[in-house]
């Protein structure tokens, strides 16, 4: 078994819903969820492309933490179906654009293991440049390790320029 952990979110709809049926269905064909964080709402954060201007609505994030006996690559295609069947419609943008969306599951951490390819790269490789992935995972894991840094996320937290946003919302 390893411990994977993720970071779903949203910023469309029925945001604690949606944020519930996805932990629900990580639970049912990822693995078991040992730890969640709190819900915590955040500042959208990047350059979106669907917002016309205007400010797009705040999301709701939640760290959880799995254990699971699937592959990376496994729970990567599990997040992506799960993603697709709660309402997530990927939308091709300029480099550096996002887009609002009702879920987004990111997977952050594997265990100790460090892997480069073209669709998956743990651990994820802006973690530790965004205070909205470093606090919800604190909250759960503040000692866990990352594999390349090798910092704790309680460090990473500390030392993140991040100034964006970021509570306990529910």
């Amino acid at each position: 078994m390893n411990t994977l952990h993720l970071l779903i979110g949203g910023n469309q709809g029925d945001r604690n819903g949606t944020l519930a049926q996805a932990a629900d269905l990580v639970r049912q064909r990822i693995g078991s969820v040992v730890s969640s964080s709190h819900i915590y709402e955040t500042e959208p954060w990047g350059d979106f492309a669907d917002c016309g201007g205007a400010r797009p609505q705040n999301f709701y994030n939640r760290a959880l933490a799995v254990e699971t006996a699937l592959t990376p690559r496994d729970c990567l295609g599990h997040a992506l179906d799960i993603e697709a069947e709660l309402g997530r419609r990927r939308h091709c943008h300029p480099a550096g654009r996002y887009t609002s969306r009702p879920i987004d599951i990111d997977l952050i951490l594997f265990g100790p293991m460090v892997l480069d390819t073209p669709d998956l790269v743990l651990p994820h490789p802006r973690m530790h440049l965004r205070r909205f992935v470093l606090a919800p995972l604190c909250e759960i894991a503040p000692d866990a390790v990352h594999p390349i840094f090798n910092k704790t996320l309680s460090q990473l937290l500390s030392e993140c320029t991040d100034c964006s946003f970021c509570s306990l919302c529910c």
